[in-house]
């Protein structure tokens, strides 16, 4: 593969990271599809290290949209800080010790079948989520309940083809909270666990595996600044999206197109042409 083409592809990876980490259509289950699908393989710690550092990409997107509301955790009663904490927990534990099986499994021979399953379990919960936000009268104020749910469903959402954002703002909608609230500490939930997959991943390849960056090679180290740099814009863009998205609750287009994603899928596995 050659310089620029290796950089075209980096900034590919990065801009569809950027759109769909925040769009409710699983960031993770795209970078797969599309991976594989550009002729990458997915078994090396090169690749799973170029995948973190797009997510850098993206957290700091959400940094700089939600400043503010990141400050605001940091000033006493320090409430909006333990509920980001508490819903953190979960997911670090899943990252923590299933991360390498989760990887494999979805790299492995059935890995676009499981990805086919996933995107349309996304589907299914942003139809139910559209259902009730719409007829609903009353909500919630935002609280521990919600916090609580949407913690257990980002753990959940490791999975690829779950989308984080998309899963966490339907189950916090269904516990009640209004879809702007629900989609805002949604967006907050990602700073932690993405700086944290960030400090892991630079720790692997720095001082477990230094010959993740040889193997990058010049292209792929100055492919992965750029993939980052396209990760962070589209991810603002996508950020600004989807907070007018969640005034009106509209998620069909979004869940007809997983179910799309997952029906072209299930296909490309079953006959052989992606797999």
């Amino acid at each position: 593969m050659g310089f620029w083409e290796t950089v075209f592809k980096s900034i590919l990876l990065g801009t569809v990271q950027g759109l769909t980490e925040f769009l409710p259509v699983s960031s993770s289950g795209h970078l797969i599809l599309l991976q594989r699908a550009l002729g990458y393989s997915l078994e090396g710690g090169s690749m799973t290290f170029i995948n973190i550092m797009l997510h850098f990409g993206t957290l700091l997107a959400v940094i700089f949209v939600f400043r503010k509301d990141l400050l605001r955790c940091f000033r006493r009663p320090f409430k909006p800080l333990f509920m980001l904490i508490a819903a953190t927990v979960p997911a670090g534990l899943v990252g923590l010790f299933l991360e390498e099986k989760i990887d494999a499994l979805f790299s492995g021979a059935r890995g676009i079948l499981y990805l086919s399953i996933c995107f349309g379990i996304t589907a299914a919960l942003l139809l139910v989520c559209e259902a009730v936000a719409q007829r609903r009268k009353r909500v919630s104020p935002f609280g521990w309940r919600q916090t609580a749910a949407m913690g257990l469903m980002q753990a959940v959402a490791v999975l690829p083809g779950i989308s984080r954002s998309g899963s966490t703002i339907a189950v916090g909608t269904l516990a009640g909270a209004k879809p702007e609230d629900a989609s805002r500490f949604s967006f907050l939930m990602s700073v932690p666990i993405i700086l944290g997959g960030v400090i892991l991943g630079l720790k692997g390849a720095i001082f477990d595996r230094p010959e993740t960056f040889t193997q990058m090679g010049a292209a792929g180290i100055v492919g992965m600044i750029c993939g980052v740099a396209a990760a962070a814009v589209s991810g603002f863009l996508a950020i600004k999206l989807m907070l007018r998205v969640m005034q009106k609750a509209d998620y069909k287009w979004f869940a007809l197109y997983l179910l799309l994603l997952s029906i072209v899928s299930l296909w490309l596995n079953t006959f052989g042409i992606l797999p």
